[in-house]
């Protein structure tokens, strides 16, 4: 059995596993579990990079780095969520990570992980920090929100407005073309310049919104049991496409909001 930090406010409990990639494992609202169940669920990290980057590679100006493949041919979700965090500190209500990136990443930094817990919401914020060399990274998250609450509950309904979608080729990955946002299912991402904004609504029991100030998100729906709700730094394939530099001096950091409410 890995560690747990369990953080609680009201009726509201959280439990993170900081030895298996510093996921959620599990959000509980007045007794619903919000969140898949499975070692590989919850809710994890992607950290140095979000989603896929194609055939794992990437350029830091001249220098060309090779990533594990775990995608098809690609690199996805980063390597935080395979890691070992430490814990900073841990209360009732918050609670603070910290792991060291190592090899297969090729830069040395740190990545800080914070949960803050209300009655009412939940705010994560992710720091990544570099040593010495400065290199691209991205950062987000990946909630994995059950579909049904159970009860005799109905299934989610996920309403959001964004001003485009990123086209997604066959391999995909972004072709670079932004489209008009298009129904799902949905294996794609979206942009939101103003800030990301999604609901979910589990009708007759739970409201549940995705804030982040980030203006890129991913959603996924194509499995029965669950439905994804990505805010991150950039989009997929953005080591390469929209690279976002972490020197010592400038760290990248991205934070996200959960607020529910009762219906």
């Amino acid at each position: 059995m890995s560690e747990q930090t369990r953080l609680t406010a009201g009726d509201a409990e959280l439990t993170i596993s900081p030895d298996n990639g510093c996921r959620i494992e599990s959000l509980r609202i007045g007794g619903h579990e919000l969140l898949r169940q499975g070692e590989r669920y919850g809710c994890f990290p992607m950290v140095p990079w979000c989603g896929r980057t194609a055939d794992g590679r990437f350029r830091n100006g001249a220098t060309l780095h090779q990533l594990p493949l775990n995608a098809d041919q690609h690199a996805i979700h980063g390597t935080g969520r395979d890691t070992v965090w430490k814990t900073a500190r841990a209360g009732e209500r918050e609670a603070a990570f910290t792991y060291d990136l190592t090899e297969p990443w090729p830069y040395a930094g740190r990545v800080t992980q914070l949960f803050e817990l209300t009655e009412d919401a939940l705010t994560l914020t992710l720091g990544v920090e570099a040593a010495d060399d400065s290199f691209p990274a991205q950062a987000g998250w990946h909630p994995w929100f059950r579909q049904n609450l159970g009860d005799g509950g109905q299934d989610v309904r996920v309403d959001f407005t964004a001003d485009w979608q990123e086209e997604r080729g066959p391999d995909h990955l972004p072709t670079g073309r932004r489209i008009g946002p298009t129904p799902g299912p949905w294996d794609d991402c979206f942009g939101m310049p103003g800030g990301v904004d999604v609901t979910l609504t589990w009708p007759e029991q739970l409201e549940l919104k995705v804030t982040s100030r980030a203006a890129w998100v991913v959603l996924y729906d194509e499995q029965p049991e669950a439905v994804c709700v990505e805010p991150q730094s950039g989009p997929p394939n953005g080591l390469n496409t929209l690279p976002r530099l972490v020197t010592p001096i400038d760290p990248l950091e991205i934070a996200a909001t959960w607020t529910w409410r009762r219906l």
